[in-house]
């Protein structure tokens, strides 16, 4: 397939609009959180839920707003997932929930109705009712919106950016999918991936569409044989296990309608900043918790361990750093200098896998893995600390 490339102009009105999106949000979000607020409390409750065969137990939940730790029991033969979604934008989440054992998940939520998974993807699932509650009503006051137009602006520039990076790489792999190139399609799946993986921490949050893109095969009921296994990951497993290119062209037409779906999502997205580090924060500590775990049975699908993804992460999360540095630097200086650190040895683990402008294509063995997770695990935890930092919780 070949690509029509958009002109500079266009992409510039893209930016254009986007960035009023953008600021229209900042400043509905900074009305909306500065009038009327008095402190708010910092009571918490918890709430134990069950996952059984299908379902939840319980499958209707209602909680008051504000924080809440869920604790999620897997008493299922499968390892599985838990998420509160609103409509297709996932809330949070715990990935990797293994069979018997239980994680711990605190929130915190506004009022309202939201949906909740029930462990694979194709479950039915369950309802969270969230009801208004002292701690909505009296909200701490934010800080100045002067602060975060600067890293939301950028942000949001760097995010439409990757995604047009993205589109690019993906036609590539498309087009050498149908003209049966297998062995170039091979080369260029890495490339195209690592474009995904640095747009994840936003792109994440349309729960329907990260399913498709990136859901690897675990998440669902046949494993790799659901017709429901899609995207991405469809194709990494199609070129390490099927050696037929052009059958993969289907999937491939699919992954490019999502990723323009996806592009015009992150062009409307209306950025809070507590999410310039929440969202990395998700992103850090799934990808930790997975390499932290055994390697999936399903082989080839699962491509956590990748260098070429290891690189786009730590692209996407150094530029968050980036973005958070001004504001840490005056409100919390040893935060700032942790991250220095966190990323330093990041790049440190990823430098002898370089050669040049890509990455090797090499399997980690599990000492590897564990210690590109606790590296992982770091950020994630620093990242946890940055809004209480900046006042935002």
């Amino acid at each position: 397939m070949t690509r029509t490339s958009s002109s500079p102009l266009m992409r510039l009105a893209l930016v254009g609009s986007a960035l009023l999106v953008l600021l229209g949000g900042i400043a509905f979000w900074y009305a909306s959180n500065r009038s009327g607020r008095t402190p708010r409390t910092t009571d918490g409750h918890a709430v134990t839920v069950t996952i059984r065969g299908k379902v939840c137990d319980p499958n209707d939940i209602t909680v008051p707003a504000g924080k809440t730790t869920f604790t999620i029991v897997n008493e299922t033969q499968r390892a599985l997932e838990w998420e509160i979604l609103d409509g297709v934008m996932v809330i949070d989440e715990r990935e990797n929930i293994a069979p018997g054992l239980r994680q711990t998940m605190t929130v915190k939520l506004e009022p309202g109705d939201y949906d909740i998974t029930c462990g694979l993807l194709n479950n039915p699932r369950g309802k969270l009712h969230v009801t208004p509650s002292a701690e909505s009503d009296a909200e701490a006051a934010r800080p100045s919106l002067e602060t975060y137009v600067g890293p939301l602006a950028e942000y949001q520039v760097y995010l439409l950016t990757e995604a047009e990076t993205l589109d690019s790489s993906a036609q590539a792999l498309v087009a050498a999918l149908k003209a049966g190139q297998l062995d170039k399609a091979r080369g260029l799946y890495a490339p195209a991936h690592q474009s995904y993986v640095r747009i994840e921490a936003a792109a994440q949050v349309f729960g329907d569409l990260e399913a498709r893109l990136n859901a690897r095969a675990d998440y669902y009921e046949k494993k790799a044989a659901d017709p429901a296994f899609q995207g991405f990951r469809r194709i990494e497993y199609g070129l390490a296990n099927d050696g037929d290119a052009r059958a993969l062209g289907p999937v491939g037409d699919k992954l490019l309608a999502d990723i323009a779906t996806l592009k015009e999502r992150l062009a409307g997205i209306e950025l809070k900043p507590e999410q310039l580090a929440g969202f990395t924060e998700k992103q850090f500590r799934r990808l930790s918790d997975s390499l932290g775990a055994a390697p999936s049975a399903s082989g080839p699908a699962t491509g956590d361990d990748s260098p070429a993804d290891l690189q786009g992460l730590y692209e996407s999360g150094s530029k968050v750093a980036e973005l958070l540095s001004p504001l840490l630097v005056k409100a919390n200086p040893a935060l700032d200098k942790a991250f220095n650190a966190d990323f330093a040895a990041f790049d440190k683990a990823l430098a002898p896998l370089r050669t040049g402008d890509t990455m090797r294509a090499v399997k980690f063995d599990p000492a590897q893995r564990r210690a590109m997770a606790a590296i992982l695990a770091k950020i994630a935890a620093d990242l946890g600390k940055t809004n209480a930092a900046l006042g935002l919780t």
